[in-house]
């Protein structure tokens, strides 16, 4: 029997640094059939003639006719995909060998629409790895585990098609950098998550990662999500989802931190029940502003 046709999405919008290895890491899996849908949003440097380099039909080469968000890029990958199951990788990381060969099997119950893997980070600056997650990572009938601690790297995902077109709609593209954790949540909710906790890609930290670059939108999204998600009786119920809420005011009062506003951070103090959260910014709140800066970074 064939092995069911993955199509990986590569969004790219300036990547020539170091966009081979990305590729080359996607044709070096011991899994074969697969396709690359390569989604060039418009690149101006040397992308795109890296990627049509290859004489790999599999890899397939659409220019964006105009330049879009990130999630509203991938949208349109995703509309030009053939595969049963969708796969993503951006162009700063890169896939071990195995990668596929060991996820596909997680889809031998039908009822698993979504499945991820621990990954390696690996800091260009500090010139060390470290593993993504120190702990086990979920599966099954996982919602609950992702609203409180949500597990699940962009380049370790991959999704049953079926299981994306079942939504109401696809990536949020008001979303820069939440989309891909927006997407799995509303998964999650009528479909198993598979998993394994063995690391199976390396995501590249070199300090122009968005998540690093615009901390202060994770807070902004986590808002408009969690304003958006009150409407979703199935979600406003669960103790995880005020948890989620605790998340953010624990973010909003960092952030004011940071910001050298004390004072408001202090403010929230009492939204905060107590655990974790709270003693970590009692703690944050005797410290030097400096400090807390360079225990962030």
């Amino acid at each position: 029997m064939q092995e069911p046709l993955v199509s990986i999405i590569i969004n790219c919008y300036n990547g020539e640094k170091y966009l081979s290895q990305a590729i080359d890491s996607v044709r070096a899996q011991t899994y074969r059939n697969w396709e690359i849908i390569f989604w060039d949003n418009q690149s101006t440097d040397r992308s795109a003639q890296i990627a049509r380099s290859y004489a790999d039909p599999r890899l397939k080469y659409f220019y964006a006719p105009c330049h879009t968000s990130l999630y509203e890029a991938r949208n349109h990958a995703v509309a030009k995909a053939q595969g049963e199951f969708l796969a993503f990788l951006d162009v700063d990381d890169w896939w071990l060998p195995d990668k596929l060969t060991r996820q596909m099997p997680l889809f031998s119950d039908p009822q698993v629409g979504l499945a991820c893997a621990n990954y390696w980070v690996e800091s260009e600056r500090k010139r060390k790895r470290w593993l993504a997650l120190q702990r086990p990572i979920p599966a099954g009938w996982a919602l609950g585990d992702l609203l409180r601690s949500y597990f699940i790297g962009l380049l370790t995902l991959v999704v049953r098609r079926s299981a994306f077109d079942s939504l109401d709609y696809p990536f949020d593209a008001r979303f820069a950098i939440g989309g891909d954790r927006d997407l799995a949540i509303r998964l999650s909710m009528n479909w198993k998550v598979g998993s394994t906790s063995e690391p199976l890609a390396v995501y590249r930290l070199h300090g122009n990662n968005q998540i690093v670059r615009h901390r202060s939108q994770i807070e902004e999204e986590l808002s408009c999500w969690i304003g958006q998600m009150e409407n979703v009786e199935r979600l406003r119920s669960l103790p995880e989802f005020r948890f989620v809420k605790h998340q953010l005011t624990y973010l909003k009062a960092m952030h004011r931190l940071l910001e050298g506003d004390r004072r408001s951070a202090y403010r929230l103090l009492p939204d905060l029940p107590w655990g974790h959260m709270k003693v970590r910014l009692c703690m944050a709140l005797l410290m030097p502003v400096s400090l807390v800066r360079q225990v962030k970074n």
